[in-house]
């Protein structure tokens, strides 16, 4: 018989982070990954009418503002463009 470990890693997939390593993007990265497994089971409910499309809009719409919480907490993609305006006002001084 399967262990909840196992059973676990099954309904809850998640992939190894390739992108900048930083922990505000590993954990929005784990955050990403649980609000599209989540968004997708709501998906698999409401084709196979066990629950109405109402109710997954509303449920999908709460776990995007909690994932939008999440991204402006860890303030991911903020300065995002800082770097290269530094370097275009560094050659007008010059």
């Amino acid at each position: 018989m399967a262990s909840n470990q196992d059973k676990d890693d099954f309904l809850y997939p998640h992939y190894p982070y390739r992108g900048e390593v930083k922990p505000e993007n590993v954990l929005f990265n784990a955050n990403l990954q649980e609000f599209a497994q989540e968004v997708s089971y709501l998906c698999n409910l409401e084709t196979a009418g066990k629950i109405q499309p109402e109710q997954a809009y509303n449920k999908i719409k709460g776990l995007w503002k909690k994932l939008r919480l999440s991204k402006e907490e860890l303030k991911i993609g903020e300065n995002l463009f800082s770097q290269e305006f530094d370097d275009d006002n560094e050659d007008d001084d010059t």
